[in-house]
């Protein structure tokens, strides 16, 4: 007996001194991991990414910018079928353990014990909280060193955050895959979205399972290329939940019958032909802010772009383009394709303009006299593979008359791979078409915010991102000339003044030689009115009126107008010789429909930081009595516009009335058609190298321009009113076709009198027109006019030092 207390004792003895040795290396061991364990204290800060999402001002989503698509969820927001599906898949005892799972390691070792001869993965016994710890401190290398430290880590953070704070780091950390590609999921908000179309809310159990099937392998788990497997995943988490009680077990033998559902989302501005739009956008926000806060700053930007708007003016635009590029012929195929193999695979390897729809590539597959028969580039599905059916349509002769070819074999053969649009009047058929040559833009403005509710810098923005409508600097020409004229109202003058419309020589200074400007037509018509010269765009009356009212000063309204900077105060800038953006053009005319008021273009509407905080907002006006806690009988709130007043609105009114004129009775009666109150400029520069028109409604200012991107004549005979005018008026056909025939504003003070047009004095009986009139002028009872030193059959000389000018200075006898 004291024999078998012994051995007992020695026995007791060996395992006390085992176990303090034991625990001693194993002290040693937690200690020696310990020394440089990262600080899981910086996770109360924690920000993770979050893309930027860039919303129309409908409210539709246009874009997102990031480096890992996330949308950061607070716990409280994720509903709970989600998190039961994710603790069923990855962590049953979650909320039980401390960090480590002790139940979890044995299942897992006897597991992996069972299946070491059938080739299959070893099963993992990491919790939830082990994954925080690698995900976020920890390099996700296999070695018993890193298990040991995520264990550590693991303990203390189960030691300072609660369950749920572990629980939404994981959920908003994880990476969950791309459904298609450039759709990498980080985290269960951004997963939903782009895996189903929906937010976490609307995620059914089939659903939520897939997507808490994915952290294992997100890549073996595709929806597309492996979805056996996926179906296998998501099923064995629905048995899952069924097992732990989360679902009744009819329900989860339902859900697992179900298709896996994927349904991934396309965000792109081309939806909407905003690429050029959301770009702009795009550079502002790393310009204000830089390219880490745009990428990863979680910013929620509300756009100034009107969807329906937007599309619209692209559709004008390119129209324009079409109509101007059609009508010098076809060019001929883009290129040549070998169609003796599967031509839909052939066609399929050559790139495609994403944002040009309906036009679709397309080669020809057969030719003969009168028809062609063509197929069509194949579309891709969701996994961004080609589809494998293969569409063809027939290109008639009806499909190539603007091409100047008799039959439809002399326009195409086999092989040529060219652009083609469906013809809604005959299904099957398709009419031929080219990418033009000729470029352009087009602006659309609220006047009276700034707001730009339109902008269409190219052709197409996937074929070249260089932005026409903000980018190029060109030469506005005679649509600069309204900014003349207001400079002279706003100075003295009246839309009755005369001025004389006759050759005139300019010594430009030694060396330089005289400077002869010319009217389009070569032609003069003497003395003339203000009126006369803007409506029929008179180059030799606006150098005249520039002498005389002074470019120094026409310089500093130009800048006041934003038009430019620091415009150079010589005479040949009256003509628009300076170069300057179509955006920079329509905020000037928005100026004058406006009634003098500052604007700043702007694209953006409203920033919010990650929080919702406002960190940018455009409308910069103040509410007086907005804040007000309750009704005390105090004054309706009011909105103070501190803006500043670059014009006076009565002379913003005169030259919106001029400019009126241009439409009804000038060089752009091609948009009196609209059928409702416009106004506007046409400019054709010199070559007609560009060509511009520029103009308004009452609520609605519209900037188009169109030339080559390399400037070259658009032809010997090409005008802005027959090329630029008409983009205008399409665009506003479609625009105000719903819309009440509102007329101009007339401010107080404006005193309408009828006045004879040729001469500008007040006019008797019914005939003449009505001029708008400031307080204390009048029609002139005198015909005086400007620069009339002669009897205008011979050229007016003007010297650089004013010695024998024509031109008399300052405004006297003008009224």
């Amino acid at each position: 007996m004291r024999f078998i207390l012994r051995i007992f004792g020695w026995l007791f003895a060996a395992g006390a001194i085992a176990f303090v040795i034991g625990a001693a290396l194993a002290g040693g061991l937690i200690w020696h991991y310990s020394q440089d364990l990262p600080d899981y204290a910086q996770l109360r800060n924690y920000e993770p990414p979050v893309m930027t999402r860039v919303h129309a001002g409908d409210g539709s989503l246009i874009a997102e910018y990031a480096r890992e698509r996330r949308l950061y969820l607070p716990i409280q927001a994720v509903p709970k079928l989600v998190v039961d599906a994710y603790i069923s898949a990855e962590d049953k005892n979650f909320y039980k353990h401390m960090g480590v799972d002790p139940e979890g390691l044995v299942r897992a070792a006897i597991s992996n014990y069972r299946n070491r001869s059938a080739n299959r993965r070893p099963q993992g016994a990491s919790t939830i909280t082990q994954q925080v710890a690698k995900n976020f401190f920890l390099s996700p290398e296999q070695s018993i060193e890193r298990k040991i430290r995520e264990a550590l880590v693991a303990l203390k953070l189960e030691s300072t955050y609660s369950k749920d704070k572990i629980l939404e780091l994981y959920l908003n950390e994880i990476y969950l895959g791309a459904p298609a590609p450039g759709q990498g999921s980080y985290g269960i908000a951004a997963a939903a979205l782009n895996y189903f179309g929906k937010s976490v809310h609307e995620l059914n159990l089939q659903e939520a399972a897939y997507l808490a099937a994915l952290p294992k392998a997100p890549s073996d788990l595709h929806p597309f290329r492996n979805r056996d497997r996926a179906i296998e995943r998501r099923n064995y988490v629905i048995d899952r939940m069924v097992e732990n009680g989360y679902v009744k077990r009819e329900v989860g033998e339902d859900a697992k019958k179900q298709p896996l559902g994927v349904n991934p989302r396309t965000v792109s501005p081309n939806q909407i032909a905003a690429g050029y739009f959301a770009e702009e956008i795009r550079r502002e926000l790393q310009d204000r802010y830089g390219e880490k806060k745009l990428l990863e700053g979680g910013l929620s930007v509300r756009a100034t772009v009107d969807p329906k708007t937007q599309l619209m003016a692209r559709k004008a635009l390119v129209d324009g383009l079409v109509r101007f590029d059609e009508a010098r012929g076809w060019r001929g195929a883009i290129q040549k394709l070998d169609t003796g193999r599967d031509w839909g695979a052939a066609i399929g390897e050559l790139p495609v303009l994403g944002d040009v729809a309906p036009w679709r590539l397309a080669v020809v597959l057969e030719s003969s006299g009168d028809s062609a028969k063509l197929g069509l580039h194949p579309l891709r599905d969701n996994a961004g593979h080609l589809n494998k059916e293969r569409q063809t349509v027939t290109l008639a002769a009806d499909g190539i008359k603007w091409t100047r070819r008799a039959r439809v074999s002399q326009a195409v053969s086999v092989g040529d791979v060219v652009y083609v649009e469906p013809m809604d009047s005959r299904p099957g058929y398709v009419r031929l078409r080219q990418l033009p040559e000729v470029n352009g833009a087009i602006v659309v403005m609220d006047p009276f915010s700034g707001r730009v509710i339109a902008m269409v810098g190219g052709f197409s923005h996937d074929q070249s991102e260089f932005n026409r409508a903000t980018q190029a600097l060109r030469q506005p020409g005679s649509s600069f000339k309204p900014f003349v004229y207001a400079t002279a109202l706003d100075n003295g003058y009246t839309p009755s003044s005369i001025v004389l419309d006759a050759p005139i020589e300019i010594d430009q200074g030694p060396g330089l030689g005289m400077w002869r400007p010319e009217n389009y037509d070569g032609k003069f018509t003497g003395p003339r009115t203000l009126r006369y010269g803007i409506q029929f765009s008179k180059n030799l009356m606006t150098v005249r009126l520039a002498k005389d009212v002074g470019m120094p000063l026409i310089a500093e309204y130009a800048r006041r107008f934003g038009i430019y900077d620091d415009l150079q105060p010589v005479l040949s800038m009256s003509l628009g010789a300076g170069e300057t953006t179509v955006m920079r053009m329509t905020a000037g005319y928005s100026m004058l429909v406006n009634g003098g008021r500052r604007i700043r273009p702007t694209l953006i509407d409203r920033i919010q930081d990650r929080t919702g905080t406002t960190i940018y907002r455009h409308d910069q006006r103040v509410c007086e009595g907005c804040n007000a806690d309750k009704w005390a009988n105090q004054s309706e709130p009011r909105l103070i516009d501190n803006r500043e007043q670059v014009l006076d609105p009565l002379t913003a009114y005169q030259m919106v009335s001029i400019l009126e004129g241009v439409v009804n009775a000038g060089t752009a009666t091609v948009v009196k058609s609209v059928g409702k109150p416009l106004a506007g400029k046409t400019g054709t520069t010199n070559d007609a190298k560009d060509v511009w028109f520029v103009g308004f409604s009452p609520d609605l200012a519209v900037g188009v321009y169109m030339g080559f991107d390399k400037p070259k004549s658009l032809g010997t005979s090409a005008t802005a009113g027959q090329y630029a005018a008409p983009i205008f008026r399409d665009f506003m056909t479609v625009a105000l076709k719903d819309k009440p025939a509102t007329p101009f504003r007339v401010p107080a003070g404006i005193k309408l009198i009828r006045v004879d047009p040729k001469s500008g004095m007040r006019a008797g009986g019914e005939g003449g027109i009505l001029e708008a009139f400031k307080p204390g002028t009048a029609p002139p009872d005198s015909y005086s006019v400007i620069g009339a030193a002669g009897d205008g059959s011979a050229p007016l000389s003007v010297g650089p030092g004013g010695g024998g000018r024509a031109i008399g200075s300052g405004t006297g006898g003008l009224y």
